[in-house]
């Protein structure tokens, strides 16, 4: 599998095109093609305001596509990846009922049918056979919605895409089900050096039966698109051929794969005309429209977006969210979520990673790029942002920061989610922050060399305080001179347990100047110095930056910050990043009734974490990756209802534990150590209660 030259940029094209494509389609999902057209005409453009939405929103369609491709990297990106280990990913990043799919119950859903399969002990494929779930469950449409990151890690080889796409849907999916998804990921896999819509279509089928209803679809549409000029009469030929009716389930994969195959036939590859159509059409729009979008940005890079004049990107900024048990992750932009994609597909050619601007979170690379910043509405002055080439140390881009008659303005980018954010739209928000206190934040600054007057910056967060309003917080000023360039540096203070909700650059100028500044890259580094509890300011963000993995958690009940039950099974509470690597971790606990209970580091889900617990007259330090393993453990008195204060530190691969100040363990784990992750407090069939977390560097005990 060769990469092509310009396989980075076309994957953020095929990113942004999925998630606008859902974003533009999510409002009237389920609707008719004719309530659509009579209520909201064609659809040629976002109409989220009209049902007083947001643009970006939670969806299952975008949270799937990008989580569970994830199992790439967990298992090591090769091409001969399976569906046991994609099924191993969803027990780890899901949480049952909360994150990533529709939790519509055994039988109705096929995803959570096929989630409980798997919680049972079933693996795949056989958690989303026909034989296990029955043709009707196992046929819908979920295999194909989730199933574009499997096309864009093997550009230019189909073969590759359809036979990942075969094993990431056979966890939930089968027959037909599994079929839509093979084609759909072999033409992404294809449009990265074929543009042609018949070729893309002549080699995708080849990798499916014949006797297929998926097969036959194709065909007939490609014939009926040869003497049907209108695409509504093809539209209305699709309802009556192959109606929801025939198939059955709440959402068929057949249908609904016929719309995306009519819609790109009668778009003619047109971004703008066929997202109109595959939109206007109703049935599963977010789906299909996803799909369809991924597809067509992969085809055309990001000149995609250009041809119709429409501001697609504008007002999406990059922004999404992947909502899942890797708390860190869930607040994440279209930029973050190609180069994990990008990196996936360098490791199955053999090729290293790649880390733009050594690595750097914002680094606004691509074309149009913004990575989330916006604007702040604060000051008279006007601002404007821009991706150019230039202004860059380590790059080719930067971000403009265009103003006039500046006074102070400030330019953001969220590290948390909003209050709003965590209101029920069918799908839940969960999410930890990305920044912490004690870590330290790095942003290269430019001032132009034409600026009028020196412009002052300097760093700045936002964290949220009484009743969940946000506060400001500020580092030091720098002054730039006109064509000044520095690297501003600061640690974030405390926050007195309130979680950060934005990072950003804070511009002033005495004189009410005309200028503009360049962002080239903002990054932090460094393990977090904070304690994890109840926030001095109030409010309810602090419990929202925990991600809820456990059955019940209360906070602030008599004289312990959290309470954590789990009925059956294993539970966590969870906060932190993938990026926590080197930390030391400590509570204290008062266990009132489990099989163990105690406190994880590098936690990266469910089923990812080193843990210190209590169990039956001992205390173990056990691995948990897919399944449990004991590194070590020793004898030890403790009771019910007694407290305990327990630490764990990882540095490297060196595990070291205390219990009520004595250390217990000293492991190196040299067998696929995990290498980063959040904390947890975790709890087996019992309950438990904690004090506040701290987390601190290794060498500051």
């Amino acid at each position: 599998m060769a990469i092509p030259a310009d396989y980075e940029e076309r994957v953020y094209a095929g990113v942004l095109g999925k998630i606008i494509g859902v974003y533009l389609g999510k409002p009237f999902e389920g609707w008719t093609c004719e309530r659509i057209t009579a209520e909201l005409g064609e659809i040629t453009g976002y109409v989220h305001e009209k049902f007083g939405r947001s643009i970006v929103e939670l969806d299952d369609d975008i949270a799937g596509t990008f989580a569970f491709v994830r199992a790439m990297a967990d298992y090591g990106s090769g091409r001969d990846i399976t569906a046991d280990e994609i099924g191993r990913t969803w027990l780890n990043c899901l949480i049952e009922g909360r994150t990533v799919l529709w939790w519509g119950g055994l039988g109705t859903s096929t995803e959570h049918t096929a989630y409980l399969r798997l919680k049972s002990g079933l693996t795949a494929p056989d958690s989303g056979s026909i034989e296990v779930n029955g043709p009707v469950v196992a046929q819908q449409i979920g295999g194909q919605i989730f199933i574009d990151g499997w096309g864009m890690v093997a550009p230019g080889d189909p073969e590759l895409a359809a036979e990942l796409a075969r094993e990431a849907a056979s966890a939930s999916h089968d027959g037909e089900g599994i079929y839509g998804a093979q084609v759909v990921a072999a033409m992404e896999a294809l449009a990265f050096v074929e543009a042609d819509i018949n070729r893309l279509l002549d080699i995708a089928v080849s990798f499916i039966p014949k006797d297929s209803h998926i097969y036959r679809l194709i065909g007939e549409l490609r014939e009926l698109h040869g003497g049907q000029p209108d695409w509504r009469g093809a539209r209305e030929w699709l309802a009556a051929e192959y109606p929801y009716a025939r198939f059955g389930g709440s959402c068929p994969m057949v249908p609904n794969h016929g719309l995306i195959i009519l819609a790109l036939l009668y778009g003619g590859g047109n971004f703008a005309k066929s997202l109109m159509i595959v939109n206007t059409s109703g049935w599963d729009t977010d789906c299909n429209s996803g799909n369809l979008g991924c597809l067509l940005c992969i085809r055309d890079g990001l000149a995609a977006f250009d041809a119709d004049g429409i501001d697609w990107r504008g007002p999406v900024a990059d922004r999404l969210y992947v909502p899942t048990a890797d708390a860190g992750g869930g607040v994440t932009d279209a930029v973050i979520e190609t180069y994990r994609i990008v990196n996936s597909g360098r490791a199955l050619a053999g090729l290293d990673a790649v880390t733009p601007k050594g690595g750097a979170r914002f680094h606004f690379e691509f074309p149009g790029a913004l990575q989330g910043f916006a604007v702040e509405p604060r000051g008279a002055a006007a601002v404007a942002l821009e991706n150019v080439e230039g202004h860059s140390r380590l790059g080719k881009r930067a971000l403009a920061i265009r103003y006039r008659k500046l006074g102070t303005a400030r330019v953001s980018t969220p590290t948390f989610a909003r209050p709003e954010e965590f209101q029920d739209f069918g799908y839940r928000m969960v999410a930890s922050p990305t920044l912490y206190a004690g870590q330290t934040v790095r942003a290269g600054v430019q001032a132009d060399a034409e600026n009028e007057s020196p412009v002052t910056c300097r760093l700045t967060v936002d964290v949220f305080g009484a009743d969940d309003e946000l506060v400001v917080m500020q580092g030091g000023e720098v002054s730039l001179e006109p064509g000044g360039d520095r690297e501003l540096t600061w640690r974030v203070p405390d926050t007195k347990g309130s979680p950060i909700a934005d990072v950003g650059i804070e511009l002033a100028s005495d004189a009410g100047a005309d200028g503009v500044a360049y962002l080239d890259y903002l990054r932090w580094d460094g393990a977090p110095n904070v304690v994890l509890g109840a926030a001095e300011r109030g409010g309810t963000m602090w419990q929202r930056a925990w991600v809820n993995g456990a059955d019940t958690v209360s906070f602030g009940r008599g004289d312990r910050t959290y309470r954590i039950c789990q009925n059956r099974g294993t539970g966590l509470l969870i906060q932190g990043t993938r990026e926590w690597t080197d930390y030391r971790a400590s509570t204290s606990i008062r266990v009132n009734l489990a099989a163990s209970a105690g406190l994880a580091a590098r936690v990266g889900g469910m089923r990812r974490y080193y843990a210190l617990l209590l169990v039956k007259e001992g205390v173990q330090l056990v691995k948990a990756f897919d399944e449990l393993t004991v590194l070590a453990e020793t004898d030890l008195t403790w009771e019910f209802g007694g407290t305990h204060e327990l630490a764990l530190e990882v540095v490297g691969g060196q595990i070291k534990a205390w219990v009520d100040s004595r250390q217990m363990f000293d492991v190196t784990d040299n067998e696929r150590p995990l290498a980063g992750g959040a904390v947890a407090l975790v709890v087996e069939e019992g309950s438990f209660s904690a004090d506040s977390v701290t987390i601190c560097p290794a060498d500051q005990t």
